[in-house]
């Protein structure tokens, strides 16, 4: 546990079913006119629509932003914050997945600290001026971005995926409704749940991790563990949903304050450079790293194994934390979770980029919260490992 410790999460959470009627409410106490960030497909569901619905009964007016598109870039940034000067917004509400709120936190910020979104990439600009309102809405049980003070910005004059992680990106209300999750194709539901529970395992065995975070972590895992399944074979089932939706939301606290590890640090690189949805990447690299890390983490490790297994409870701390490195397994294998050859990466083009990846990994830090450090080389050949990794395979770490 490390000796001292700082915790943040939005002013306000609004959580459970039809919680997307209140950002009309939430808006208001704001400002008056919002600017909407959020994608094609939120707007075909209808889901943008009925945001403006709720902002024109509460008598705020709006500006929407389409642009976002898979993973946040630089671009999406200029333009939405540019759209939100011209039309003179005061707030902003993001509504999608975790590229919609990302885009949105850093148009926040910008807006009142101006400058390029990479300035602030490793505290080299500190965002001093207090931030554009935020309203975040997600729509996917998977990044937990709505209550974290990190985004996630690709440079696309480089290829880079710029990991920023200040106060000032925090929003300032998230609203949790499960009910806008039920739509998501089965495919999102099992890349975002990966997603989710990589995010409340990495906060749980990060060398940040102080009982705050834990706390919030094991709930987290426990309720993802035991919900992930239902949801992806069942999409409506709404309690499956509201129990994914919560757990997303408490892996994202607890990740924000204790921070992720070495799977988010090699996820990164594959977004950037080949186009993998973070959700994806995260899934496909987890159980590779969680048995480089076992050895390092055998007693929180154990504790996962438990969650997952009630025999666990009667096994030692070793043969738990087997289990849980083998039931991440099982669970990617019934999610149907691809490894990054099947998802069709050139190898000759991978192997040429592992050296680049390994490196970008190491510069964004996460790697150096994780229970075991990594080398550059321990980096590069777990990416080789991963390129046509077996979820079904007993596996010994080298």
């Amino acid at each position: 546990m490390i000796p001292y410790s700082v915790f943040r999460m939005p002013k306000t959470l609004n959580y459970g079913r039809h919680a997307f009627t209140k950002v009309g409410e939430e808006a208001a106490s704001k400002g008056k006119k919002a600017l909407i960030i959020s994608d094609k497909v939120m707007e075909s569901l209808g889901y943008v629509e009925e945001g403006v619905e709720y902002l024109k009964n509460a008598e705020v007016e709006c500006e929407v932003y389409l642009g976002v598109q898979s993973e946040p870039t630089d671009v999406y940034v200029e333009e939405a914050l540019e759209l939100f000067m011209l039309k003179n917004c005061d707030v902003v509400i993001s509504l999608g997945g975790g590229s919609c709120i990302d885009t949105g936190k850093a148009v926040t910020v910008l807006a009142t600290n101006r400058g390029y979104i990479g300035d602030y990439m490793g505290g080299r600009k500190v965002a001093d001026q207090l931030s554009i309102p935020h309203i975040a809405i997600p729509t996917t049980a998977g990044t937990g971005s709505e209550a974290t003070d990190v985004t996630i910005i690709t440079n696309t004059s480089n290829e880079v995926k710029m990991m920023i992680k200040q106060p000032a990106f925090l929003p300032e209300t998230a609203i949790v409704d499960p009910i806008l999750s039920l739509t998501s194709p089965q495919h999102v539901t099992a890349a975002t749940g990966i997603d989710a529970l990589s995010h409340a395992i990495e906060a749980y065995i990060s060398n940040q991790a102080h009982p705050m975070t834990d706390l919030i972590a094991l709930s987290s895992m426990e309720l993802i563990v035991n919900n992930i399944e239902k949801a992806y074979e069942d999409g409506e089932n709404v309690k499956a949903r509201e129990a994914m939706a919560l757990g997303a939301l408490q892996g994202g606290i607890a990740f924000s304050n204790s921070s992720v590890c070495l799977v988010h640090g090699m996820s990164r690189p594959i977004g950037a450079l080949f186009h993998v949805p973070h959700g994806y990447s995260n899934a496909m690299l987890l159980p590779a790293v969680l048995e480089f890390s076992k050895e390092s983490s055998i007693e929180r490790l154990a504790d996962l194994g438990r969650i997952f297994s009630e025999e666990a409870k009667e096994c030692s701390d070793e043969e738990a934390a087997d289990l849980a490195v083998t039931s991440v397994k099982k669970l990617c294998l019934k999610l149907e979770i691809p490894n990054l050859s099947r998802w069709g990466i050139d190898k000759q083009v991978f192997e040429s980029a592992i050296s680049k990846m390994a490196g970008d990994a190491l510069e964004s830090g996460s790697p150096t919260n994780n229970p075991r450090v990594p080398t550059q080389l321990e980096i590069e050949s777990l990416y080789r490992d991963c390129y046509n990794y077996d979820f079904s395979l007993e596996r010994k770490v080298r």
